[in-house]
């Protein structure tokens, strides 16, 4: 027979209601009666009638997010801090993969208004966001995380980019005044523009005209920051400090660097945004831009259930958090 919440309260020594206000995550209970009811329901193996709550509260304490890509640390890094804020206020989290599709993250909103979830979190694959708008239709509250959209409006967490850029690149100019070549992302995306024009912005305050055969756009992922490296790499004169634009692309670089015999000592000195794991210990970077990544994630949590228990008319709002500027050597 199928545990009650009426034995959970017996077996806590309180009411039902007592009970149901815990599951709920609601204020005003003592901690060590909160602390009882859960190990009651621990003890006892009940579980949460989510079909039941959802009928009567008209909410599934439930919010999705979706991501460009599963598989992809700094994605997943964000839904951990997005889980770790959704559980201390009583939600779940359900995580849509799109593969980088417009057409793919349709049919996740539309998955996800089927799923009743009260709120949904959004790492955008390009400037397009229209198709989004079946979230809001449906009354559901929509949080942008990492990226912007063009075409859709709603909060949004973001790191300030250009400026952890131009801080970066900015230090290696300092150390030696030539050009700097810039491995960056496509302008699909708004974190990707934003990293360019902190580039440029360095490079202007330091009276460096743009070359253009020094800056080459690829697509964030690995293969990507493989190739352009090897551009760079094979020009008459190759720079001496490149700047590249993201994780991926920065391993993807270093993999060329090692495949062809240069070591440290002898090859470009490197800013990078992110702060690789392996940065420090391969030696290549000079200076690392790192984000605040499961920051990104509970901010967006935050602001999503501000928006879900509170007033929704009021104007939409943009968190902007700071990059740290990491030094790891310089020769």
């Amino acid at each position: 027979m199928a545990v009650t919440i009426k034995d959970v309260a017996e077996l806590a020594g309180v009411s039902t209601a007592t009970v149901s206000r815990v599951i709920n995550n609601e204020k005003g209970i003592k901690q060590v009666t909160r602390s009882r009811v859960l190990e009651a329901i621990s003890k006892s193996g009940y579980r949460v009638n989510t079909i039941a709550r959802s009928l009567k509260t008209r909410r599934s304490k439930t919010i999705g997010l979706i991501t460009p890509e599963i598989a992809n640390d700094f994605f997943m890094n964000i839904a951990r801090g997005t889980e770790e804020h959704l559980e201390k206020s009583g939600y779940s989290l359900i995580i849509c993969n799109t593969n980088e599709s417009v057409n793919e993250e349709a049919r996740r909103a539309e998955l996800l208004i089927e799923k009743s979830v009260d709120g949904v979190i959004i790492i955008p694959s390009s400037n397009s966001g229209s198709h989004f708008k079946i979230l809001t239709d449906a009354g559901i509250p929509v949080v942008f995380a990492d990226r912007l959209t063009e075409d859709f409006e709603a909060d949004s967490v973001v790191v300030d980019n250009q400026k952890g850029v131009y801080l970066a690149v900015s230090y290696l100019l300092a150390r030696d005044c030539n050009n700097i070549a810039f491995i960056g992302g496509s302008s699909e995306l708004s974190n990707a523009r934003e990293r360019y024009k902190g580039y440029l912005q360095a490079l202007e305050e330091f009276n460096i005209r743009k070359d253009d055969s020094l800056v080459l756009i690829g697509d964030f992922h690995v293969d990507s920051g493989f190739k352009l490296m090897k551009k760079i790499m094979e020009l008459q004169t190759p720079p001496e400090q490149v700047f590249i634009a993201n994780d991926f692309m920065h391993m993807g670089a270093i993999k060329y660097l090692i495949a062809n015999g240069y070591k440290p000592d002898n090859s470009p000195r490197i800013g990078s945004f992110d702060d690789l794991e392996l940065s420090s210990i391969l030696g290549y970077a000079s200076v690392t831009v790192a984000q605040p990544v499961k920051e990104i994630g509970s901010k967006a949590a935050e602001l999503l259930i501000k928006r879900i228990e509170g007033d929704r008319s009021k104007p939409y709002k943009t968190v902007q958090l700071q990059t740290d500027l990491k030094i790891s050597r310089m020769r």
